[in-house]
């Protein structure tokens, strides 16, 4: 399985901070992306069309052509600014 976690206001977007998704249906950060893209346009704004979306895997900074394997963990998160 893979932990899929949203973060800041894709938890308001989307409706949820967290869920689980079969781990053998995505080969990567790419594909899981794509199938939430398809649950909505919402959902496709949010992440799959989103150019400045945030991503880690394992805690350790991803994108979409990062590859997957069961277990993972990944967190989708709007760009941070500070100063």
């Amino acid at each position: 399985m893979l932990e899929i976690l949203y973060f800041a206001n894709f938890r308001e977007v989307l409706g949820r901070s967290q869920e689980t998704l079969p781990s053998d249906s995505f080969k990567t950060v790419g594909c899981v992306l794509n199938a939430l893209a398809e649950r909505g346009e919402q959902w496709k704004m949010a992440l799959a069309d989103n150019t400045n979306l945030q991503i880690a895997v394992n805690h350790d900074v991803a994108d979409r052509t990062t590859t997957l394997k069961a277990g993972d963990e990944i967190a989708f998160f709007p760009p941070v600014t500070g100063g």
